[in-house]
């Protein structure tokens, strides 16, 4: 019986690569019986070798400097907006510069996963992260939200970080969850207090934070072929429907590259890559290189909004499975985006996210159908997979209805009739301290047979669909019930 084959894992910084650098490893991953390498959704880059080439790559990599791990994540990858910068925003002060200038100052590897993103921009998740970094308004500051290792909860940092600090900082949190794990890694409830106290003398300068992040709309761009973004320039969104992109195409793109002094190439969490700043002039020599390749560009936009775990080929049939059932549907998915998680903890993100549970599925889905809101509600549970499709286009078209309708409290149950809403007005509901999830005693809920109106208080015994806490681990909060 044939071993099964080692994994590969190099990180791309910010998911930023210059054509020499990837070219190079390419050569290496070739060297090593490799003929196709993947993306992830943290940026990083990925191929499978026998491990009878174990040894040669450790040695190849050595001669390269290109560090790597086997069968490990034990340093994830930072990610970036910096793929977006110049076409998926606008009007940021987060340019190219103050990006590069972040990724020279770290000079550790970070254990933890690091986020670095764009307010402006909704085609880089912003919370997938430990620690998300998302620019504010105010320049070269930048708001930071903490999610505990192994854990769901997410706190807001009570200050922002300037842009030169935030290789520093992040070492310094990482040392101070790390020397107190049993307080802040893996715990039910961190004390946010006391974790700010640790960390607060350790700072030299902190700016106060006075507004609060306002999450944009969320809208997935389209990012795959040709499109005009400036000043005659072009860029390139390549897509692979099996995920994998061989290493004769891709070293032809680095050729490309070095050709027309493209300096960089980017990958997306969308395991897909970009090319920026082709010139007009150099499109056919792009366009020859494709059919070269015989690589289709323009797949359908519902193709192209999921998210599935790195490596997984379950995760991967099951999407390719959906998305045929999509198609024949003739399925709206504008706006919305879909994650498969057969794993706990992967970091995914999605308007609707598909869970598996032993050998059944739940579907869960945010609040308004932002996948960067980070409050689920429960939707169907305890499906087959064949049952999934139904449920599925059932919970699009309701989505669709009621953005149509401006109700932007989107639940999984209508509205009663008599039920009147108006802005600004509080309401207050019961919120998971683990995994966020929401029991709102307008909807009940209709999985568990509780009826809408049933207030939580006379709930004798209560079990979070989500995570399977029992009642007392959920808090009152205070909700804004919008018009």
């Amino acid at each position: 019986m044939n071993e099964a084959p080692y994994t590969v894992k190099v990180n791309l910084c910010g998911g930023v690569v210059s054509p020499g650098d990837l070219f190079e490893l390419l050569v290496i991953a070739e060297k090593v019986g490799v003929d196709a390498v993947s993306l992830g959704t943290r940026q990083q880059l990925y191929f499978s070798m026998d491990k009878a080439y174990a040894e040669d790559l450790e040695y190849l990599m050595l001669a390269a400097n290109v560090v790597y791990e086997l069968d490990a994540n034990e340093y994830p990858n930072i990610v970036s907006s910096y793929v977006s910068e110049a076409i998926f925003n606008s009007g940021s002060w987060l340019k190219e510069g103050v990006y590069k200038d972040i990724f020279d100052q770290f000079t550790y590897r970070p254990r933890l996963k690091i986020n670095l993103v764009d307010n402006t921009q909704t085609f880089v998740p912003f919370f997938t992260g430990n620690l998300n970094f998302i620019s504010s308004d105010l320049n070269n500051h930048w708001y930071l939200y903490i999610r505990f290792p192994k854990t769901s909860q997410l706190c807001c940092c009570p200050f922002l970080i300037y842009s030169d600090d935030i290789p520093q900082v992040s070492q310094m949190i990482e040392e101070v969850i790390y020397n107190n794990r049993s307080e802040f890694y893996d715990q039910e409830q961190v004390d946010e207090n006391s974790f700010f106290d640790l960390l607060k003398p350790l700072l030299n300068f902190t700016q106060p934070l006075n507004e609060p992040l306002t999450l944009p709309d969320f809208y997935l761009p389209y990012y795959e072929g040709f499109n005009w973004y400036t000043d005659n320039k072009y860029w390139l969104g390549v897509y692979r429907r099996n995920e994998l992109f061989p290493l004769d195409f891709l070293k032809d793109v680095c050729a490309l590259c070095l050709q027309t002094r493209i300096g960089q190439l980017y990958t997306t969490p969308w395991k897909s890559f970009l090319v920026k700043n082709i010139d007009q002039a150099d499109r056919r020599r792009w366009e020859n290189l494709l059919n070269k390749h015989r690589l289709n560009v323009r797949h359908a936009a519902n193709e192209l909004n999921w998210q599935v775990e790195d490596q997984c080929a379950d995760g991967l049939g099951l999407k390719k499975y959906l998305v045929r059932e999509f198609e024949e549907a003739d399925l709206r998915t504008y706006r919305l985006c879909f994650a498969i998680k057969t794993q706990p903890r992967t970091g995914l993100f999605g308007s609707i996210v598909l869970r598996k549970q032993e050998h059944a599925w739940d579907i869960l889905y945010t609040r308004d159908f932002n996948p960067n809101s980070k409050d689920f509600l429960s939707y169907k549970s305890r499906l087959s997979e064949d049952e999934l499709r139904e449920h599925l286009i059932d919970l699009v078209q309701f989505y669709y209805q009621s953005y149509s309708n401006s109700e932007l409290n989107i639940t999984g149950n209508s509205l009663p009739e008599n039920e009147v809403k108006a802005e600004g007005i509080m309401k207050t509901v019961y919120q998971c301290i683990h995994c966020m999830s929401v029991y709102d005693e307008i909807y009940g809920e209709e999985i568990s047979g509780i009826l809408p109106g049933t207030s939580f208080d006379t709930i004798s015994a209560y079990t979070c669909l989500v995570c399977g806490s029992s009642k007392d681990d959920f808090r009152a909060k205070e909700w804004t019930v919008l018009s």
